[in-house]
This record gives C-alpha cells, sequence and structure tokens, in this order.
C-alpha cells in the first residue's frame, strides 16, 4: 500500500513540476520589443 502511496505523489509532484515548467518559461520580455515593432510595421 506505502508503494503505491509513493508512486502516487511521485506522479503528482512530476505533473506539478510540468505545470509550473510550462507557466514560467512562455513570454521573455524580448517579445514585447518584437510586437512593438509588428505594431508599427502595420501602420
Amino acid at each position: 500500500m506505502w508503494l503505491l502511496a509513493v508512486e502516487a505523489l511521485g506522479a503528482f509532484f512530476l505533473f506539478a513540476f510540468i505545470v509550473w515548467w510550462t507557466m514560467f518559461s512562455g513570454r521573455k520580455p524580448s517579445d514585447k520589443n518584437t510586437k512593438k515593432t509588428k505594431e508599427t510595421d502595420q501602420k
């Protein structure tokens, strides 16, 4: 029974790590600069 709990806990932490990694690996500050240049190109 304890082995099942350890496995479930490991799966939970793996899932939480993947969610955390994807949340904070999004847009970088340099992406804002490219957005501004695209807006000025359209004008």
